[in-house]
């Protein structure tokens, strides 16, 4: 398709939006976390070309799924506020457009961490995309189940990250897998708590969409949350983490269990603007959550 010069920045701000940058950063800066400690484990450099080649590949695959998401969904994003304006419910980009975009990206992101990292990294790399589109995004229209079904796709980048680096899995990837596995419920909860009346627009069944009161949600996001402090200790017993990062993040996850308290025991309808405020606050204290504990991972690692 041919751009004028002066739309290109226009499409440049469209590619970002059809391929959720921020999601793709977050999910890249998990994976950078996953190929540390591989390389870790290895003895190896993290610093390295091959991480280039990880974080390139898990960038791409993760842009491209994000695309053809947004293309299987594009009728539901058009009846909903918050994604009414996106490129293709707006009509600033075609279906095929984003189509093409989407399989690139993802096809040639799974291929280049088969060439440059190894077969294993490209392959589980697919697999998640496919399950994420396969599955998840049509479950969401069917049964609040599909949260749990997107979470394990959700909690791959740092089991992708390790197999790239050191091309195996192993106990490492599992301890990844099971913190980023669990911290999806209160975070995606909070958002669906958020934007319940959006999703009910759309037709997604999230768990706030399909409940009158809230309970259900709410006592989730409590249980996940104080469920996370035990998993999120884990890295201390596997060697990856010494004990300045067991502390952190315990605190960090004693935090997160306050700002869920706050919710599960106000009793507000899911409407009311002071339960949608503290399920706001949720979904900050999981924004802020994830980052600094995997940076207090890095940054108290164990040698090999």
């Amino acid at each position: 398709m041919a751009v004028p010069g002066n739309s290109i920045p226009s499409l440049l701000r469209d590619y970002a939006e059809l391929t959720k940058l921020r999601v793709t950063t977050l999910i890249v800066m998990t994976a950078w976390c996953g190929y540390f400690f591989g390389a870790h484990r290895a003895g190896l450099s993290w610093l390295s070309l091959g991480l280039f080649h990880s974080l390139l590949g898990i960038g791409l695959v993760s842009s491209g799924t994000a695309a053809l998401n947004e293309v299987m969904e594009h009728d539901v994003d058009a009846r909903m506020r918050r994604t009414a304006m996106r490129p293709l419910p707006a009509q600033r980009m075609s279906v095929l457009h984003a189509t093409v975009v989407g399989v690139t990206a993802a096809m040639g992101g799974s291929i280049y961490l088969g060439v440059f990292t190894n077969p294993l990294t490209g392959w589980l790399t697919l697999l998640t995309s496919v399950v994420y589109l396969a599955a998840y995004t049509p479950l969401k229209k069917v049964s609040p189940i599909c949260t749990f079904v997107g979470a394990f796709p959700g909690a791959m980048p740092g089991v992708l990250g390790w197999t790239a680096a050191r091309g195996r899995l192993e106990w490492g990837t599992l301890v990844l897998f099971a913190i980023l596995f669990i911290w999806q419920f209160p975070h995606f909860f909070s958002i669906a708590w958020l934007y319940r009346e959006d999703y009910a627009k759309g037709g997604i069944r999230m768990l706030p969409v399909v409940e009158d009161d809230g309970r259900s949600t709410a006592r989730r996001i409590l249980v996940y949350s104080l469920l996370l402090i035990p998993i999120s200790i884990l890295p201390s017993f596997f060697g990856m983490a010494g004990k300045i990062y067991l502390v952190g993040a315990i605190l960090l996850g004693l935090g997160l269990l306050y700002f869920g308290m706050r919710l599960a025991f106000l009793n507000l309808p899911l409407g009311s603007p002071r339960s949608k405020m503290r399920a706001r606050q949720v979904l900050q204290a999981t924004v802020i959550y994830l980052p600094l504990l995997f940076a207090l991972m890095m940054g108290n690692s164990l040698g090999p």
